[in-house]
């Protein structure tokens, strides 16, 4: 059992992580990171922290009591341990320095491969040559006995997904594959992008299921020996429109009936109360979703509006945050909406432009969100102009490759209104977003 305080241990913990994300002091994050973190340990763990958990534990929001056991837990997984304990007697004199940052972090999310911290000693220069040698000697020979000599060939292995139900969330994938000629043990299913998000299958074995809570394009893969030897693209679509309250573990889906209104559609605080949700003291973080195919959309050439309102602006929400998404396959762009006050903390990322308020003028952002406020994105080749209530915010061009769109995401604290949504794609054919 650890000498040290429990307190001692939780700071011990979030500085374990916040040297991984090398996102510079926490007391300069906004809620954007929050949001970001959210999502990362979502990825990893599989267990979703909302944003109001993590500002408690981190000290953002005042909260007398010491976060529960399911909740530690969580972080000490995120930051490479089996679970709280194993944190706790590996770090029995906690060493809160942090680690060297994680290189090429995803672009909205920020995923990490994390893993858990060693504590070296230095050996005398002799000993340390001695050691590589013997260690590229016995790598030799377990590459040459084990591995082979060659690269996995992937025309031994098969891999395929299939959805249980064709459209809509929650949604089970079930992963029918065949690994039995992998040379060792090491055969894994990545269910996302993300491949830190890898589950450890048996070899001979063929069946692996997973569940989805959100919609999303995954490029899933089947690792085997180290190598990407299959890939199997799973759509996980909305079915229209869909709303929700982002909650630690799994989300609370609202009735396509109650969000629907014959012009738009909208989340309202009666809809929140009813459901046993309050506004105070801390809004509830809630989102909208329209994801499906969209045929030969792609995000070098398109138009996108939407006309969007948030009109609550009390306690913790003064700033009025929305952010809307447009979700492309393997890519995002990620366009930020506030109180004009509050645009210095504003962040923004387009296929591989990224803009930070602090470095950047991103003040055409700031609107008043509770009036009714349009979005509007024209891109031509991928030069992309973006504009709010018809005035230019920003205007840039893109590196990432091009790619397809597959819909829409919206986050609001609180409550939230859309309407008036379509794209246009290269040839001018209009998809309306219905309402």
């Amino acid at each position: 059992m650890s000498n040290t305080s429990e307190t001692d241990l939780i700071k011990a913990c979030l500085k374990e992580i916040e040297g991984m994300l090398a996102w510079g002091d926490s007391k300069d994050w906004s809620n954007y990171d929050f949001e970001k973190l959210s999502e990362a340990i979502f990825e990893k763990t599989k267990v979703r922290l909302s944003t109001t958990t993590l500002k408690r534990v981190w000290g953002r929001i005042k909260y007398d009591h010491a976060p529960n056991t399911a909740t530690l837990n969580t972080l000490a997984q995120f930051a490479g341990f089996d679970d709280w304990r194993n944190f706790i007697q590996n770090n029995d004199k906690p060493d809160i320095s942090n680690h060297a940052p994680a290189e090429n972090l995803p672009p909205e999310i920020q995923h990490i491969e994390i893993t858990k911290p060693k504590h070296k000693r230095r050996l005398p220069l002799p000993w340390t040559f001695g050691l590589v040698f013997l260690i590229a000697v016995a790598s030799y020979f377990v590459f040459q006995n084990v591995l082979g000599s060659g690269r996995v060939d992937p025309a031994h292995f098969s891999f395929k997904a299939d959805k249980v139900y064709s459209e809509g969330v929650p949604n089970s994938v079930v992963f029918t594959y065949n690994a039995s000629q992998a040379k060792t043990d090491s055969v894994y299913i990545v269910q996302t992008w993300d491949i830190s998000r890898k589950t450890l299958v048996p070899k001979h074995q063929s069946k692996h299921s997973a569940i989805y809570y959100y919609p999303g394009y995954f490029n899933t893969r089947l690792i085997v020996d180290g190598e990407v030897v299959k890939r199997h693209v799973v759509q996980i679509t909305s079915d229209g429109w869909l709303g929700l309250v982002e909650m630690d573990e799994k989300p609370f889906y609202f009735a396509k009936k109650d969000i629907t209104k014959p012009d738009r559609i909208a989340i309202s605080e009666d809809l929140l109360k009813a459901n046993n949700f309050n506004l105070k003291p801390v809004a509830p973080r809630i989102r909208l979703f329209n994801q499906r195919d969209m045929g030969d959309l792609r995000n070098d050439n398109f138009e996108f509006e939407t006309t969007l309102r948030n009109d609550y602006k009390e306690g913790g929400n003064t700033c009025q945050p929305v952010e809307v998404l447009i979700q492309c396959k393997d890519d995002i762009i990620f366009l930020p909406l506030g109180n004009p006050a509050c645009i210095g903390e504003l962040k923004m990322y387009a296929a591989g432009k990224m803009f930070d308020a602090k470095f950047a003028d991103l003040s055409g952002f700031g609107a008043n969100l509770s009036e009714w406020t349009t979005l509007r994105v024209v891109c031509r080749d991928k030069k992309m102009q973006v504009f709010v209530n018809n005035k230019k915010a920003l205007e840039f061009t893109f590196p990432n490759a091009a790619t397809g769109i597959v819909g829409l995401q919206y986050r609001f604290n609180g409550v939230g209104e859309v309407k008036g949504t379509w794209f246009k794609d290269a040839g001018g054919r209009r998809i309306d977003m219905a309402p």
